[in-house]
């Protein structure tokens, strides 16, 4: 058994996981898929249930579990890799406004800071 953790905070990034996940894994096979969207105090709070929602109907066929946090998104997300000790980590490079160029900070300190793979997922 493989176990994913997307950490999400945007539809895009949600998406780009999606994508990733539906060409690679077999609804039939025995994967764990954990969704945790971390709202942000930075970003319009509306964000993580949105990337949420798009996990749920996305990613349907593999039943997602899902969790929403509060707090800073790389001490969210290192909890959650801790709680639920994924095989892999699977985030964007940035927290996918258009605006943003290259590898955002929280990014950058989750490949520093996580011990198994990291997926970078790229934006379109």
């Amino acid at each position: 058994m493989t176990t994913f953790l997307l950490a999400t905070s945007s539809v895009h990034v949600t998406a780009a996981a999606a994508d990733y996940l539906q060409h690679r894994l077999d609804p039939a096979a025995d994967h764990d898929i954990v969704v945790v969207a971390v709202r942000d105090p930075d970003a319009p709070s509306r964000d993580a249930g949105d990337a949420v929602n798009v996990a749920r109907s996305r990613l349907a066929a593999f039943m997602p579990a899902t969790e929403t946090r509060d707090g800073a998104p790389v001490t969210e997300i290192l909890a959650a890799v801790d709680e639920h000790d994924p095989d892999e980590l699977l985030i964007g490079p940035h927290r996918g406004t258009d605006d943003s160029d290259g590898l955002g900070s929280t990014a950058r300190d989750l490949l520093t800071n996580v011990d198994r793979p990291v997926i970078v997922l790229p934006l379109p």
